[in-house]
């Protein structure tokens, strides 16, 4: 599904001092909460992990680097993980997709009790021989707090986070989105006090979402008095590159013991895609040929 109307917008501010990306994503997000059939506070988790990849997924160099995110949480939501390359593709799950919780006491989707503690993992695959990979614990479990927490920690840059994804009352995705706002070595105390200050005027993200703000209003609301430069746009959407070809290989990946089993069973083998929830159907006959090719 390729969504004309979800984007990133990449910012810079304050001579080059202060970089910000800002996005829109309520096709993306409505995308996964269709797929996976998504309780609306299991959406509004994966909508905010989703978003925050695509715009540290748009930060990447090469065309071939893959980022990956991923959470391993005690709540009830059990995990999620989600990838997102330079080009502003993402796709993603969530361990448990029903997960219902009531609101918190803000009255709002209790994303931080759905995921509880956790670690917070960020690994960057560059065409190198190990990825990069930073790890932090979960502050909050509210997401957008935890991954300004991994900035912080992990990459030394801070940076303030925003992510929201607001829900229709049929729990459709009425609105999603955020932005990244990270200052460069260097920054001022002048231009760090004067960001901390306009930062604490927000309300909230979903408040600007919702007034029907787009990404480019987002940073001018925050960045206008910093001489803000909006330096370009890209569109984002919900992709899952999954085919027959890697499903096969993955069943390949089981080894020749549990192939010979499936085989002597005689049944097809039904496989189950993880980010999109297609169905591959393997015959056994097609089983036996992956047994003389292993």
């Amino acid at each position: 599904m390729e969504n004309t109307g979800d984007y990133i917008v990449r910012a810079t501010a304050a001579d080059g001092m202060i970089r910000a990306f800002a996005a829109t994503t309520l096709q993306t997000v409505e995308e996964a909460r269709r797929l996976h059939g998504l309780s609306p506070v299991a959406t509004a988790a994966l909508g905010r992990l989703i978003t925050a990849a695509q715009m540290m997924g748009s930060d990447m160099k090469n065309d071939r680097d893959i980022l990956t995110i991923r959470i391993d949480c005690q709540g009830p939501i059990g995990g999620l993980l989600v990838t997102a390359d330079s080009k502003g593709h993402a796709k993603g799950y969530v361990k448990d997709p029903m997960v219902c919780l009531p609101p918190n006491e803000k009255g709002k989707l209790d994303v931080g009790g759905a995921l509880d503690l956790g670690v917070l993992s960020v690994i960057k695959d560059t065409g190198l021989k190990e990825p990069y990979v930073g790890q932090t614990i979960l502050v909050s479990g509210e997401i957008a707090e935890d991954l300004t927490y991994y900035f912080a920690t992990s990459e030394q840059v801070p940076s303030t986070v925003a992510l929201g994804v607001l829900m229709n009352k049929d729990n459709t995705v009425k609105r999603a989105g955020g932005f990244i706002i990270q200052l460069m070595p260097g920054a001022s105390d002048e231009i760090i006090d004067k960001l901390e200050k306009r930062i604490g005027e927000i309300s909230s993200i979903t408040a600007m979402l919702d007034s029907g703000m787009t990404p480019e209003d987002i940073l001018k609301f925050v960045l206008g008095d910093f001489e803000l430069t909006i330096n370009d746009s890209m569109p984002v959407s919900y992709e899952c590159d999954c085919s027959r070809e890697r499903v096969s290989k993955a069943l390949l990946s089981i080894g020749r013991k549990d192939l010979e089993e499936l085989k002597n069973e005689g049944k097809d083998v039904e496989l189950q895609c993880h980010f999109c929830s297609k169905k591959y159907i393997f015959k056994p006959e097609e089983i036996e040929h992956m047994l003389e090719q292993a």
